[in-house]
């Protein structure tokens, strides 16, 4: 159903579409913050992927926790995609706007009891670890998290692709799949940091998306958002 999250809960409450006294009615709202990235997702995915997975993720959230007063602000949609240059549509703004867009983008919510990052691009993880750093330093309630799953694969692979399938199936292009470098990424890491993903991976992929699935979508979103729900509740307990 369209408007409704990935586990049937119906739609977050979404800060753009709010009043400031609307706001302020919340009593000290939980901030939920997706992020992404626009990157290239090999030859079948889109290149919103990393941010429509984290908005769906962080809806999730902000649904099962409309009680307390969660509510999800706009993504940050184009972010620390260096990795990925020399593929047509990538768009990055470094680590070190990253990291600072961050910093600033939490300090600047001080109305809310506190901040989660939700993150659905890897490649923003040492930037995001710095700004939570200095947030925390600073006294402010900050949690970044990251989906975590045994056995998935690295990018734009079995995972996303299936992932992708169940929270919208019309942006895939399944008969485009095919598999990249489907070593582990540790393998990989090196040459990935010294030369980018197009000198490891010419199609951008580093799986294999064919056999995904909308079920197995669907089993996925249901861990990932449980992980996040329990996140959350330990940070806030």
């Amino acid at each position: 159903m369209a408007g409704t999250t990935p586990d049937g809960s119906g739609p977050p409450r979404r800060l753009g579409e709010l009043s400031t006294v609307e706001v302020g009615q919340l009593d000290r709202a939980l901030l939920v913050v997706p992020i992404g990235s626009c990157e290239q997702h090999g030859p079948h995915l889109p290149l919103d992927t990393d941010t429509t997975i984290a908005i769906a993720l962080a809806g999730s959230l902000v649904a099962r926790s409309a009680a307390s007063g969660a509510v999800m602000g706009p993504a940050i949609t184009v972010t620390s995609s260096g990795e990925h240059a020399g593929f047509p549509g990538t768009l990055s703004v470094g680590a070190t706007v990253m990291e600072q867009l961050v910093v600033e983008l939490v300090r600047s919510a001080d109305w809310c009891a506190g901040v989660v990052l939700v993150n659905g691009h890897g490649g923003n993880a040492v930037p995001v670890h710095r700004a939570v750093s200095t947030l925390a330093a600073e006294g402010r309630r900050v949690l970044a998290w990251w989906p975590r799953l045994g056995g998935a694969d690295a990018h734009a692979g079995h995972t996303e692709t299936s992932l992708m399938l169940a929270i919208a199936p019309h942006l895939v292009r399944l008969e485009r799949a095919e598999a990249g470098r489907v070593e582990p990424i540790g393998e990989l890491m090196q040459e990935l940091h010294s030369n980018g993903v197009r000198a490891v991976s010419p199609n951008g992929v580093l799986g294999d998306p064919r056999g995904a699935t909308a079920e197995h979508g669907r089993v996925l979103l249901a861990q990932l958002g449980a992980d996040l729900v329990a996140a959350v509740e330990r940070a806030w307990a």
